[in-house]
């Protein structure tokens, strides 16, 4: 059983004459889709001024006011004001924007653009508001005029994003997000896909820039908030995961930009992501990972993970029992799973009576943590154990794993790992590609242990 996606358009323009035919029907499709709510954007006084009156009639939709640049130079002191007077204490503004650069047009000359720009951002900074960036063949200077005017101080996003990887993770290290519009799904736009591949979801938005680009399979027609959807489920088939897991994770990444909605703070013993159920027993750890997300959010693919008591079996159980439709039980949550071995076991022979797939996500640390070979009594419990192995040697293991068993951590792993072929049917180890890191020296290593090996993009760490 697959849950309605809860969407969220980022970017949208309805405000115009291509919906005023079929308004309602139009956000009728859009819940029917699952998009709940919308960022109506301006990019004028007047589609500023409509995008307001939008958000304050339709509880879930909200807005951005700004001025685009190819009206640059028709903006003067009093739009500034005018601007600050919309955004100035109406809680529906959530951004300034549209603003930025458009240098494939040139619509308003680039110096004017430019200072128009910097006046958008300190306007955003003065009121506490992120911004909503237009980049059109000007990446360069929109860069810098970003990092200039120390827009970090509000972040916002970068819509349509059209850079590579090396921009995305640019605009990403100073605290942006950028949003994925429909033609992520255009044959010819594999430079975007692979944006989509190489940069982590929890910085990604979803748009449609609606009524323009429309995805794949309605492109020719007119764009519009439901067909958001098909950006999601391109995105999805990228990443690999469910459209349910990015429509949470994308929802929850525009609530927190925007601040808009709640932020769910209540902690997931059980939660999905793809057609896996994982649990989250604790959130202790033996290993500082250096690459571990732990250590800046706890909050994984949308679910929030931060325990305030370690579960006990009636609860675990009772956290299952509210999910259906999925193909294996993962004990991996933002913790080592292992140092709760006594109710591994317990849930563990519960859910095989149930006929369930179970597999153990682990640091491999356990038999030094307990001063015993603990595999023995895993056996007929768990049908996959996967152990971060994470490099191929003990020096660069302490290094990325600030391992408290120092270079016993490292051996202690690879004897787990050798020894687990004995009790468990399938043993992977895996590695992250942190930089710098031979991921195909690990892979030998594991290979000479005897087990499966599986490479982790650092994308996918969190």
């Amino acid at each position: 059983m697959t849950a309605k996606p809860f969407l969220i358009d980022s970017h949208a323009h309805i405000y115009g004459l291509e919906f005023s035919n079929d308004f309602d029907e139009m956000l009728q499709r859009a819940a029917e889709a699952g998009v709940e709510q919308i960022i109506v954007v301006g990019t004028d006084l007047e589609t500023s001024k409509d995008a307001c009156e939008l958000a304050a009639k339709y509880e879930n939709i909200y807005c951005a006011v700004g001025i685009h640049p190819h009206d640059a130079s028709r903006v003067t002191e009093k739009c500034y004001d005018v601007i600050r007077d919309m955004a100035n204490g109406n809680d529906k503004v959530v951004a300034i924007g549209e603003i930025g650069l458009d240098f494939y047009r040139d619509r308003s000359p680039r110096e004017i653009q430019e200072t128009v720009f910097r006046r958008f951002i300190n306007l955003a900074r003065e009121l506490s508001l992120p911004i909503i960036v237009h980049d059109r063949d000007a990446h360069e200077r929109v860069m810098a005029l970003v990092k200039e005017e120390n827009a970090a101080d509000v972040g916002g996003v970068f819509h349509c994003f059209s850079g590579d990887l090396e921009m995305a993770n640019a605009c990403i290290a100073l605290g942006f997000y950028i949003s994925i519009p429909g033609t992520v799904t255009y044959p010819g736009n594999e430079a975007l896909r692979q944006v989509v591949r190489g940069v982590k979801i929890e910085k990604m938005l979803v748009e449609t820039d609606c009524p323009y680009l429309t995805p794949v399979p309605h492109r020719g027609k007119r764009n519009e908030p439901a067909f958001v959807r098909f950006a999601a489920e391109k995105i999805a088939e990228l990443k690999g995961l469910s459209l349910e897991d990015v429509s949470r994770i994308t929802t929850l990444n525009v609530q927190s930009l925007f601040s808009i909605g709640r932020k769910n703070q209540n902690a997931q013993i059980a939660y999905r992501i793809r057609n896996s159920l994982y649990l989250n027993i604790t959130n202790r750890c033996s290993n500082r990972c250096s690459f571990c997300a732990k250590f800046e959010d706890f909050t994984v693919k949308g679910h929030y993970l931060l325990l305030d008591h370690e579960p006990d079996f009636s609860e675990v159980m009772a956290a299952i029992a509210a999910h259906k439709g999925y193909d294996e039980v993962v004990f991996c949550g933002y913790g080592e799973p292992l140092l709760r071995l006594d109710l591994i076991k317990e849930v563990a022979a519960a859910l095989k009576k149930q006929g369930m797939r179970i597999r153990i996500n682990t640091d491999g640390q356990a038999n030094l943590v307990y001063g015993r070979n603990i595999l023995p009594e895993l056996a007929g419990l768990i049908d996959t154990v996967s152990v971060s192995l994470n490099a191929a040697d003990a020096n660069t293991y302490d290094l990325l794993c600030n391992t408290p068993f120092s270079k016993d951590g490292f051996t202690g792993v690879c004897t787990f790992l050798r020894e687990a072929k004995q009790y468990i049917p399938q043993v992977v180890a895996s590695a992250v590609t942190v930089p710098g890191l031979d991921i195909a020296e690990v892979k030998r290593l594991a290979e000479s242990l005897g087990v499966e090996f599986r490479e982790r993009e650092y994308t996918e760490v969190g």
